[in-house]
């Protein structure tokens, strides 16, 4: 008997650079799979946003594969189940699918799935999609292996299949989905790898001419930034397509050599960077899964866990603070399921500083309004931006700064807020002063202790960027040297690229 194949599609829904579909493509028979698991459903991470944008996408998919000649099953249930009933009727060899770095019912769903394989002598596959290196146990080489990683030949998508036909194809599970507690989800971007790559290329084009001076308020940022992050976070791009293309588009700019091109150039060479942040704060979570839900620096254990105040975070997460900034961001964010990165580190800031609150329930909020939820991004940034990872400088964010630097007139609090500057508008939940006097010094004091201390060098030695193995920075005309920060030196993405 010949060898046939399982696509089994996760957060990679694409044609092109797909190692999985290459080498079903090599094999021999195929089908495509996608399975709607009551685990993510059910996750309280987990939107209707986000199973709608993924029911788009895969629908996007299906209609590409299908001329191709490869079929996309869709499917209800746990990994194993679902294998095990689609192996009754079509008994494939092998499993073929990326790798996934993803909060702990993905790995418990892995480890399910690598016992069903053993047990039923079907061979699993897995390759990377990004820069994330599993089994790494220290950063030393990392930027070198992302760098190879990136610039790796990208294998066109196989022109046709020789799918197994015969096989119910499977609808999108709607019932079992609302039976979950998911209602309508809000309005969103175009889905699919057409709209992924039609973003890329205005981004390139067009809309990444003033990148660096345009990302940080929330009203420029909307044309300024990428808004690849969604895709990347589906898989509709993957992070390689997106570097070879930001590079070709470097490259080009600059051999145009006039000013205008040059400051195009600066611009997305700033973006270009923050690809390899995106992977950096992934490679944390892959290499501690803990950190989804435990304070990376111990020391820090009980710091604000038994502090929580449920009637502050009620007020944070509504957008009713009294914080005029805080305030229109979160209504914008739980509107739309997207702010910019300097607006989603205030708002992680001013939870963990202002309020004192532990982050993991504020982590979960802001999941699930995320369209573009990327798990190892999301929590290595709400323990970076809430002083729980030892290393990284405390950022406190004054929400009066960031108001007069990037809503000076006031336009777009004025949309998000409209009691803002009447009677109706709540008064501040706590005093700004006193909170960040108290946050300062309980951190301070607790990163001053010896264990503290000790635990912060174990933890770089995990966790901390190494700028060994990257390009040597260049000279650029007009631009000023590029350099590549270390991690507690500047401001991370939390959107762009990563959460752009």
């Amino acid at each position: 008997m010949g060898a046939s194949a399982v696509v089994w599609f996760k957060r990679d829904l694409r044609l092109a650079d797909h190692a999985p579909l290459r080498e079903a493509a090599r094999l021999g028979d195929a089908v495509a799979l996608y399975v709607v698991e009551p685990a993510w459903v059910g996750s309280a991470e987990c939107e209707a946003q986000h199973l709608e944008f993924a029911r788009r996408q895969v629908l996007a998919l299906r209609e590409c594969l299908g001329r191709r000649g490869l079929p996309l099953l869709v499917r209800w249930g746990s990994l194993p189940e679902v294998l095990a009933g689609l192996r009754s009727a079509y008994p494939f060899t092998h499993l073929l699918s990326h790798e996934e770095t993803g909060p702990q019912w993905s790995y418990d769903r892995d480890r399910a799935v690598a016992r069903w394989c053993r047990e039923a002598g079907v061979i699993w596959r897995q390759w990377p999609q990004k820069g994330v290196i599993r089994g790494l146990r220290e950063r030393a080489g990392w930027a070198a292996r992302w760098q190879g990683r990136m610039d790796a030949r990208i294998e066109p998508a196989p022109a046709r299949w020789r799918g197994a036909g015969g096989l119910p194809i499977g609808e999108w599970p709607d019932a079992r989905i609302r039976q979950a507690g998911h209602g309508a989800a809000r309005e969103l971007p175009a889905a699919g790898e057409a709209a992924a790559h039609d973003t890329l290329a205005s981004f390139l084009d067009v809309r990444g001419q003033r990148y660096r001076f345009d990302i940080s308020s929330p009203s420029s940022a909307v044309r300024a930034c990428s808004r690849l992050s969604a895709h990347l976070a589906f898989g509709a791009l993957s992070v390689r397509q997106v570097h070879q293309a930001t590079e070709a588009r470097i490259a080009a700019l600059q051999a145009v050599g006039d000013a205008e091109a040059r400051s195009f150039a600066y611009h997305l060479r700033g973006f270009s960077a923050r690809l390899r942040w995106h992977c950096h704060f992934m490679q944390k979570l892959e290499s501690e899964p803990q950190i989804e839900w435990r304070n990376v620096a111990r020391v820090c254990d009980g710091l604000r866990e038994q502090a929580f105040d449920r009637e502050r975070f009620d007020a944070w997460r509504t957008g009713n603070t009294g914080y005029p900034m805080v305030d229109a961001c979160m209504r914008c964010l739980n509107a739309t399921g997207w702010i910019n990165f300097r607006m989603r580190a205030m708002l992680v800031s001013f939870a963990a500083y202002h309020l004192w609150l532990h982050w993991r329930e504020p982590g979960l909020h802001l999941a699930r309004q995320f369209l573009d939820f990327e798990p190892g991004i999301h929590w290595s940034q709400m323990q970076m931006q809430s002083g729980t990872t030892g290393i990284n400088t405390l950022r406190m964010y004054s929400p009066a700064r960031q108001h007069a630097d990037h809503d000076p007139r006031s336009e777009f609090i004025r949309r998000w807020l409209p009691e803002y500057g009447t009677a109706a508008y709540v008064r501040p939940i706590v005093d700004e002063r006193a909170a960040l006097h108290l946050a300062r010094q309980r951190l301070y004091t607790l990163r001053r202790t010896p264990e503290a201390r000790r635990e912060a060098a174990e933890v770089q030695r995990r966790h901390g960027s190494r700028r060994g193995g990257l390009p040597p920075t260049r000279r650029r005309a007009g631009a000023g040297r590029v350099r590549d920060a270390d991690p507690a030196q500047r401001e991370l993405p939390f959107d762009d690229a990563g959460r752009a």
